[in-house]
């Protein structure tokens, strides 16, 4: 029998985020101080059994059937192809998030193994603003990449663009012509108070509304109608493709998110913006029976806020960046 896992407020949860390291190869100006961040002991990261049976777990009990691998950057995780092969047999939507900069070597490889679509992070077309941004003069590896994983067959491709005023808000047009002439969706998501720097303000957000008007003022739109997904879409009058803004800060979707994390480390997350975390590897460790972990997971969903509060006098950061959460 399958328990749909619902929180307090009716939201059903069929949307697991999975990191699979902390570490990355790029240092994102929003994601990781410029000093770098100290790397998890690989003794503290979940095997790929470990995450399995967690998967397995959600899947078969509460009707979870999408699942995204995230990081850090998980192409760094060793023999990462293993684990998707793994999870691609519980007949899931798979997915995976990546900055990129491997993906020309691995994209095919990855396909094969059964991963379905894959979002890549780029935030500037720009040769010297995107090295100034991750401190690596990779651009070119990162587009190539993009390439392989239309030729391996992987639909979507998703180019996910973090928007921050007065950083990369002068590109809004460029990455919608890259993403017409490339065939892939560019998604613009609006600038989050994740940032390791602690830098992040309301006056460094570019909303939706203003995104969507630019964008338009070149490439009319017109509004996609709004499903689960957490992204706003919008299509081209032309025919040309669409884009997607992810209005966390402006347009809060909370009473529609359907998305559970499990960080590198063992940690079920009920929320990207969550102070708490409950902790499934002690549980995995101690030789708890799928019973006492299913019970762990049903309470942490079951306290589920009703939403993050940006903006609001009661929000509260949380305590670890992007990098160490998992997108």
């Amino acid at each position: 029998m399958v328990l749909p896992l619902i929180d307090g407020f009716g939201r059903v949860h069929r949307d697991l985020r999975i990191s699979v390291t902390d570490r990355c190869n790029f240092r994102c100006s929003y994601c990781m101080p410029a000093e770098g961040l100290q790397w998890l002991p690989r003794a503290e990261l979940l095997t790929f059994e470990e995450i399995e049976r967690v998967a397995r777990l959600l899947v078969e009990r509460h009707g979870i059937d999408s699942i995204r691998l995230t990081g850090g950057e998980p192409t760094v995780r060793a023999d990462l192809r293993r684990l998707v092969g793994m999870l691609s047999a519980l007949g899931v939507d798979l997915a995976l998030t990546t900055n990129g900069a491997t993906l020309k070597q691995a994209a095919s490889g990855l396909a094969d193994a059964g991963l379905k679509r894959i979002n890549v992070s780029l935030d500037s077309l720009q040769a010297e603003r995107f090295a100034e941004l991750t401190l690596r003069d990779e651009l070119g590896r990162v587009l190539d990449g993009i390439d392989a994983a239309l030729a391996a067959g992987l639909d979507p491709v998703k180019v996910n663009v973090v928007v921050m005023r007065g950083v990369n808000d002068d590109e809004l047009v460029d990455f919608a012509r890259f993403g017409r002439d490339r065939g892939v969706m560019v998604r613009f998501i609006e600038f989050m108070p994740l940032d390791a720097d602690e830098a992040w303000t309301h006056e460094s957000v570019v909303g939706i509304d203003e995104i969507v008007a630019r964008v338009g003022e070149v490439f009319p739109l017109e509004p996609i109608d709004r499903t689960s997904a957490p992204a706003s879409r919008f299509r081209y009058l032309d025919g040309g493709g669409e884009i997607g803004v992810v209005a966390s800060v402006t347009r809060s979707f909370c009473d529609s998110c359907d998305r559970i994390r499990l960080t590198a480390d063992g940690q079920f997350r009920n929320c990207l913006f969550a102070v708490d975390e409950f902790d499934v590897r002690s549980l995995l460790r101690s030789e708890a029976t799928d019973d006492e972990v299913g019970a762990l997971l049903e309470r942490a969903v079951a306290a589920k806020w009703a939403g993050h509060g940006i903006g609001r006098v009661e929000f509260i950061r949380p305590a670890r960046s992007m990098s160490q959460i998992g997108g």
